[in-house]
């Protein structure tokens, strides 16, 4: 259980609670009643809440912050806009711009249409995957999140021994509200199974309108694709007309400029993206194949009233501009593979088992397990141990989230001496705690 002197985020709390379910505007905000912080402002690589602690933070708004809070130069672009007006009726040139980045920028992506959140743009995709097959079936991988919508809240953070046998696995949904018929429409499976997703489309594939997958699991401990499985559902799909859509909602802008299509030499037919695009604003994107976008506006709608805020362009316009400037990638990978062996090497000499997960921008850990390569394994690491180290960490400076299954991620404000402070708080952190 954290220890802090967190009156005032207490007292906060107790506010919120009036007002908001669970006292936050997110579940997953919500660490519990007593032990929940409050902020007070973000900078660069650092939090401080109300009561005055200073944090580093690896949470980065679970994963949008790619260049530091408040970062100034995006912040100065998103002033100079706003005061030609926040919000029209039309289309601007600063759209179009972002737009021209984003498509050089992201090898499999020739057109694209922007979003307010990676929900709408998971949604919007899944729809336009549906009308250009004229399928309704949506397979998607355990574990993997998709964003809030019914459609994919599926198999996503249920007990994993609610999922029945790999071979035949029971699609569960993960929320009370998701409407059972649903389920008439969505093939869960597990990842890293290429067999059985094999086995599955001999069965279904015709009837498969889209398959979606993160290139790792952002909801799961951050466990990679095996060698070659993206390539091998590209493969499937082009077998049976099934449209791939890669959702890099967490991995775009992050693991390289172009994502992991970039990274992987993959390319889907649909990819979606939100996070890093705009270091925190609300901007998010859907994009891909030209034959697949342009049945847009012709009988298939996609629209929104703020999927063009000048907030969110001028911030995704930015970002990209000292992406593309900046070695802002290759920063964070050198600093996030030293903290990812650092942390590996206090575990290794304190005879801690486990296996460390993800990209340096974007890692995690298990304890207790040699490997993973779903959630069903995943599921066996220690994970209460996991949750009593990093509360160990959070009182004595350092904050990755509170949930284990979400990834620990760095941004190019984090300096040498951050990964430093760190490694020495993992360390004292492993001695506080007994496993």
């Amino acid at each position: 259980m954290l220890n802090l002197p967190w009156q005032k985020s207490n007292a906060l709390q107790k506010r919120a609670f009036k007002v908001m379910p669970l006292g936050v505007n997110s579940n997953f905000r919500f660490w519990g009643e007593g032990i929940t912080p409050y902020l007070q402002k973000a900078k660069g690589a650092y939090l401080w809440d109300v009561d005055g602690n200073r944090y580093i933070d690896y949470r980065m708004a679970f994963g949008p912050i790619i260049l530091g809070h408040a970062y100034e130069e995006v912040n100065e672009k998103v002033k100079q806009e706003i005061d030609l007006g926040t919000l029209t009726a039309m289309t601007y040139e600063l759209e179009i711009e972002t737009a021209e980045k984003f498509v050089r920028m992201c090898p499999g992506v020739e057109m694209v249409r922007f979003a307010c959140s990676g929900t709408e743009a998971t949604m919007h995709a899944i729809r336009v995957a549906r009308a250009y097959t004229s399928r309704e079936c949506i397979i998607k991988f355990e574990g993997m999140y998709h964003g809030f919508q019914d459609y994919t809240l599926w198999s996503t953070y249920a007990p994993v021994e609610a999922y029945g046998n790999p071979r035949n696995p029971i699609p569960v949904p993960s929320s009370s509200g998701i409407p059972r018929l649903l389920n008439q429409m969505i093939v869960t499976l597990p990842f890293n199974a290429p067999d059985i997703l094999e086995n599955t489309l001999r069965a279904v594939g015709e009837t498969v309108a889209a398959i979606i997958v993160e290139p790792c699991m952002g909801n799961c401990g951050a466990i990679l694709p095996q060698k070659n499985f993206l390539q091998f559902i590209r493969k499937q799909c082009d077998k049976y007309g099934i449209v791939m859509i890669l959702d890099e909602v967490k991995t775009g802008f992050r693991i390289a400029n172009g994502g992991a299509q970039e990274y992987y030499h993959i390319s889907p037919d649909l990819a979606t993206y939100a996070k890093a695009f705009a270091n925190g604003y609300p901007l998010a994107a859907f994009g891909g194949k030209k034959e697949i976008m342009s049945i847009i506006g012709h009988g298939v709608a996609q629209g929104g009233t703020f999927t063009n805020n000048k907030p969110g362009v001028a911030a995704a316009w930015a970002t990209l501009t000292v992406l593309q400037r900046e070695p802002v990638l290759k920063t964070i990978e050198k600093r996030g593979k030293r903290l990812m062996d650092g942390i590996s090497q206090i575990f290794t000499e304190a005879g801690i088992p486990h296996c460390m997960n993800g990209y340096p921008a974007m890692f995690s850990f298990a304890i207790g397990v040699e490997k993973v390569s779903d959630q069903r394994t995943w599921n066996e690491s220690e994970k209460e141990y996991y949750l009593a180290l990093i509360e160990a960490m959070i009182e004595r400076g350092v904050m990755p989230d509170h949930d284990p299954r979400e990834p620990w991620f760095l941004c190019y404000s984090h300096n040498e001496a951050d990964i430093d402070t760190t490694l020495d708080v993992v360390s004292e952190a492993v001695k506080a705690v007994k496993r």
